[in-house]
Formats: structure tokens, sequence, C-alpha cells
């Protein structure tokens, strides 16, 4: 079967690469022929301008400047995301850079795949992309959402009517969190309930794709996207407790900590976590994998408050897990099949 996915792929960050990466690799275990769409809407993009002329304005100087350091390491960051691409995810040779050339050049295939990640958060402007609805390519392609999250617990009232409309191409539906089903009832749809794509892969080829880095030390790491106070507390009490070091990956450098790996791919971040001996972090992808490689962790909730992901994996039971990843694995191959 000629599958093609969708989802927010092109987001500097690690769990939006393994997570693609994830829903791949598991089709093309399945002896399809996958590919993820190269989808590179204006806000999706990624590109960094490390500067910008600010013209006479003294303010956008003085913006400038203070976000140089940022807009520098973020550049340099770049690269180490998109070599895991260009080695893992078998992306579209075209680029699609708007809705209209995706409806124009809409990639063949017989089912269209839209996941998993937070691709119906309407608080983003992905939540109204109708990339990310599928409206594109021929009527009979089968059309089917796998893991999708609006990552809130209620959308948009102005994006409901869009979302509800939009939500009619699918086939069916399945989604990260029960709070989703909730959305989706409310509108009229009916929705399966899965797990995110990193769970269809086994923890020995995480293991396999994950790097050495962090072997032989003992140390809590942090992952943390806003540079949370509460996580700090949190990282230094374990430290203390059980003798160990502070180690951190992400885009910043947190003061606090032994070590800082800002400039690291995805590899490198899986190796972190199987050779931590404790996690702390307000990250989906963090915990997720802290599960996978079975390391002890605190999840803290998110600053911006969309913590609906969170709550719903510091629910998951995981004595229960290997029958959850089954039903997952069984929505797709049930689905597919009947095409």
């Amino acid at each position: 079967m000629k599958i093609c996915t969708i989802t927010c792929q092109n987001a500097y960050n690690y769990g939006a690469r393994l997570q693609t990466y994830a829903l791949a690799e598991y089709l093309h275990q399945q002896g399809h022929d996958v590919k993820v769409i190269d989808y590179r809407q204006d806000y999706m993009r990624g590109d960094v301008r490390i500067f910008f002329w600010p013209g006479s304005s003294v303010k956008l100087w003085g913006k400038l400047i203070l976000q140089l350091p940022a807009r520098l390491r973020a550049k340099l960051r770049q690269p180490y995301f998109d070599n895991f691409s260009k080695q893992y995810i078998p992306l579209t040779k075209r680029i699609y850079w708007s809705i209209d050339e995706l409806r124009a050049y809409a990639p063949k295939a017989d089912v269209y795949i839209a996941g998993s990640d937070q691709i119906w958060n309407t608080e983003f402007r992905n939540g109204t992309d109708p990339g990310y609805y599928l409206d594109f390519g021929d009527n009979r392609v089968l059309r089917i959402s796998y893991a999708a999250s609006f990552a809130t617990e209620y959308i948009e009232l102005s994006a409901k009517e869009f979302v509800k409309t939009h939500l009619a191409r699918f086939d069916a539906i399945s989604v990260r969190e029960h709070s989703a089903l909730r959305i989706l009832d409310s509108m009229g749809y009916t929705g399966i309930k899965v797990l995110d794509p990193v769970f269809l892969l086994t923890k020995s080829e995480w293991l396999e794709m994950a790097d050495n880095t962090g072997k032989g030390d003992r140390y809590v790491l942090v992952y943390d996207f806003m540079n949370s106070p509460i996580i700090r507390k949190e990282a230094e009490r374990v430290a203390k407790e059980k003798g160990l070091k502070i180690f951190s990956i992400g885009d910043k450098r947190l003061i606090y900590c032994d070590k800082n790996y800002i400039f690291a791919n995805p590899q490198t971040f899986l190796g972190l976590i199987k050779n931590a001996t404790y996690i702390v972090s307000n990250s989906f992808h963090g915990t997720a994998f802290a599960i996978i490689f079975g390391i002890p962790y605190t999840i803290i909730s998110r600053e911006d408050g969309l913590n609906v992901r969170m709550k719903e994996l510091s629910r998951l039971d995981i004595t229960r897990l290997d029958e959850e990843i089954a039903h997952s694995k069984s929505f797709l191959q049930n689905i597919i099949r009947h095409e």
C-alpha cells in the first residue's frame, strides 16, 4: 500500500522529529511504501534570521541585540535536526510551501494519514490549516488520523466550525487523549484513542538509534522548554537525595546544571535518556521515552497551560502498556487492510 503521512515534522524539537520517524518506520515495517509529506507553510519553515535591519527604532535595536545569542544558537542547532531527517525520515521529493501547492500537486497515495502530535491544536496556526485535515488529493484516497492531538481540553470557539467541517473528510479518526474523544463527541464524531507513534517501535529499536552520551555518569536529566523554577527545584532535590549530577538537553543553557547539551541531535537526546538515573521534564516525549526505557521520572506541568497530553501520560497504566500498544497497532493494521 502507498501511504503518505503529514505532521508538523519540520519543528526543531526532538519529539516532533522522532514521532514523525516512528509512524513512518512502523508502517514501512508492515510492508507499505511510505512517504512523509514535506509540508512547510510559512509558519512552519523553521528559518532563523540571525540579523535583521531594525531601521531607526531604538526599541527594535535593543530587541535585536538581546535576542542575537538565542538566534545564533537556534541557527547552529538546525543542522542536527535536518541531518536526522535526511537520514531517517522518508520525505517527499517535493517540498510543499503552501496549502494551494499541496492541493495543486497532491502526492499520489492509497492512504493519507494525519498525525501525530499537536496537529489540531487550535491555539496554533496549524490547528486551522486545511493541510493537517487532509484537505487535498483525490477523494478516493482513504483518509485517517493517527494519534492526532488537540492538546487542550477545549478547542477555540472561533475554530470549532472549521474543525467540524474538515473532520468530515476522514474515514477513521484516532486521537491521543480522552479529552480529544470528548471534543470529537461534541461535534458528532466518533474516535478511537491510541498511543503516540513512539510507542509503536520497541525499546530495542530505540536503543539501536540512541548514542552513548551520558554512559558512565549518574545524573538527573532535565528536559525543560521554559526554564521552569519548579523543574529546577525538583531536579536539585532529586540530585541531592540520590547523589547525582544534573544534565540538561534543550535549546538554552541552564545555569544550575553540570552539563548542558544544546547542540545535540535526536540520537544524543535518546542516549541521554537511556543512560539517565532520573528524568525531570515538562515534555510529553521526554517523558514518553523515559517510560520506554524504564527510567524513573517526574512530570512537571507546563506554564503555558498545554498540559492535557502530560496529564494523559501521567495516567498511563504501565502494566497495560503492551495491551495498549497492540490496540494501537491493530487500529492501523485493520483500517489499512480494508482499503
